[in-house]
């Protein structure tokens, strides 16, 4: 049973709080929209921070994006709407959607590196393959049209490139839950960086993870060609981003001789010897 309209306005409000409390969306950026009729939509308004949102901030529209009733505070509706809107009519399961700007997820829409695979569990089962769209100007009809070809029966977030994201599902908390796991899983990547070395799942531990996520009722087209390694044939990128270090080189000021990093630890461990058999000499 839907909840009541109220109610969707408070929750609306809750979740701005939340996307603003971590970080994801600075000033007045993003937006998000619940749809509440065959024919309706409530959405965030335009020119407001996510973090000072309230129930009567929300705004309501139709399928074609004009507002159809007088906000009581005067809002008018995000800018954004379209983008929404496209996503609804492209998927009639879909009940609400967030675009943000999740900073780690956001780098990968700047660098345009697409977002690697079979890495993570947690973001296979409950992100899937997540595509980025190519750069469009925010607020015009080429942002929707941008994404539209990337929407397909399972997905569930698209990449905007040099803008942000957009995560889409069956209510607002489970969207919200959609992004919340991207930036988190962008973090990760980029802390691997730091490491230097990432280790991806094999085909067969892939394909038992997509069989372990297709008990839970979250079908991922990818369980087909997995045994065959479809999955992360686009990671390249992303791999090839990591710095190729050289061998460290060291001086030996005594001799001016420059040795490698091994050289050297073995001509230390080579000077302790002496030093300590000299000692039991005495």
């Amino acid at each position: 049973m839907q909840q009541p309209l109220w109610q969707t306005k408070k929750e609306m409000a809750e979740i701005g709080h939340r996307i603003w409390q971590k970080g994801f969306c600075a000033g007045n950026e993003g937006n998000h929209s619940v749809r509440i009729s065959e024919d309706r939509v409530l959405c965030t308004p335009t020119g407001l921070s996510k973090g000072f949102l309230d129930a009567d901030d929300m705004c309501i529209v139709d399928m074609d994006g004009t507002q159809v009733e007088p906000n009581p505070k005067g809002r008018k509706r995000t800018s954004e709407v379209l983008v929404h809107l496209a996503i609804y009519k492209e998927r009639d399961d879909v009940k609400a959607v967030i675009h943000s700007h999740p900073p780690h997820a956001t780098a990968f829409a700047i660098a345009q590196i697409p977002l690697p695979e079979g890495i993570h569990p947690e973001a296979e089962v409950f992100l899937g393959k997540v595509r980025t769209a190519p750069y469009a100007t925010p607020s015009k009809p080429a942002l929707p049209e941008s994404i539209i070809p990337l929407i397909g029966p399972q997905t569930n977030t698209i990449l905007m490139a040099n803008h942000g994201s957009v995560s889409f599902s069956f209510n607002l908390i489970d969207t919200f839950y959609k992004l919340e796991i991207l930036d988190a899983y962008c973090r990760v990547l980029l802390l691997t960086k730091q490491l230097g070395n990432v280790n991806e799942l094999d085909k067969n531990q892939m394909t038992e993870l997509l069989e372990v996520k297709k008990s839970f009722g979250l079908p991922d087209e990818r369980l087909s060609c997995s045994p065959q390694g479809c999955v992360g044939s686009e990671n390249q990128p992303f791999l090839a981003s990591f710095p190729v270090n050289p061998t460290t080189a060291s001086c030996d000021c005594n001799g001016g001789k420059t040795t490698t990093s091994t050289e050297s630890f073995e001509a230390m461990v080579q000077s302790i010897t002496d030093q300590i058999v000299s000692s039991m000499g005495k």
